[in-house]
């Protein structure tokens, strides 16, 4: 009985290969949560949606189009939805002595998010986009496999190493990295803190729109889409430990992976349903996440 309900080793290789290549990008969500979290103490759920913005680029800027025009555009949306979440970010900020002492934030991220769904469902209507990528497909196991599969975790991969790298080793990363200890020490300090959360900001949105517009051809383009990613990316932060991106890359995939076996064991309506299983155990037993440290706070 039991045999029976396990997948051969070629359906087990494909669940886990499609797993990985999702959770890829619930890892990537889950990064651009944590710069920002670090840096403000927040977290900017308009990241879904700018993710999707991302595919729209691609939808729009380099449907079909060839590897030297497509990673100009890739360039051109990387930098313009930097920006428009650094924009995003003063917004957000804005009213905010402390970027934690008030809950603002959590009503104008949302509206972020709907604002950017609404809109692109005004121009673009509701259905699905399909977009034509540079990467050719390839057979896995008999399995024809979007190229665009094996772009999305080598992306996961290549923001890593830079964040990291950013992080540890250069004077601006360092000081993104301090203002996750303490914010008024950094200010005392004569950190630019605002200017450093803003630059959090756009950075976060260079990697959910980056990866958004290259993994286009293996998501649905569609202005509701946003929900899902979020919703995955936030569990995927929560399972690894939020602000730790070594535990993202983990908590990623897992969540991929969990994903892909509800999805042929039960269907692709319970994906979602197991995301949030998957949850709400973690904050059961490890509320801090797999890689998660407590952290001392002021009463």
């Amino acid at each position: 009985m039991i045999t029976e309900l396990l997948p051969n080793i070629n359906d087990l290789m494909t669940i886990i290969l499609r797993g990985v290549a999702i959770g890829s990008l619930f890892t990537i969500i889950a990064m651009s949560f944590n710069i920002v979290h670090n840096a403000a103490g927040i977290f900017n759920f308009a990241q879904g949606n700018i993710f999707i913005l991302g595919g729209f680029a691609a939808y729009v800027l380099a449907n079909d189009a060839g590897f030297g025009m497509w990673a100009l555009m890739l360039i051109l949306a990387t930098v313009v939805i930097g920006v428009l979440a650094a924009v995003q970010g003063w917004i957000t900020l804005l009213p905010l002595r402390s970027s934690v002492e008030q809950d603002s934030w959590l009503i104008s991220t949302v509206s972020v998010s709907v604002i950017i769904a609404s809109g692109l469902m005004l121009v673009y209507g509701s259905s699905g986009n399909f977009v034509q990528g540079p990467m050719p497909r390839f057979t896995l196991f008999g399995v024809r496999t979007p190229g665009a599969f094996l772009l999305a975790i080598g992306a996961m991969f290549a923001w890593y190493v830079v964040l990291r790298f950013f992080l540890r080793r250069t004077f601006t990363g360092l000081a993104i990295s301090a203002l996750s200890q303490d914010f008024d020490a950094a200010r005392a300090a004569g950190i630019p803190v605002r200017r450093l959360q803003l630059l959090a900001f756009g950075i976060s949105g260079m990697i959910a729109g980056s990866v958004g517009f290259m993994v286009a051809p293996m998501i649905s383009v569609s202005p509701d889409a946003g929900l899902r990613y979020v919703l995955n990316g936030f569990v995927a932060a929560v399972v690894g430990g939020v602000g730790n991106n070594s535990g993202a890359m983990i908590g990623g995939p897992l969540v991929g992976v969990i994903a892909a076996l509800t999805t042929f064991y039960l269907g692709g309506a319970y994906q979602d349903l197991s995301s949030l299983l998957v949850l709400v155990v973690i904050l059961m037993f490890l509320p801090q996440g797999l890689f998660g440290r407590a952290s001392a706070r002021k009463v």
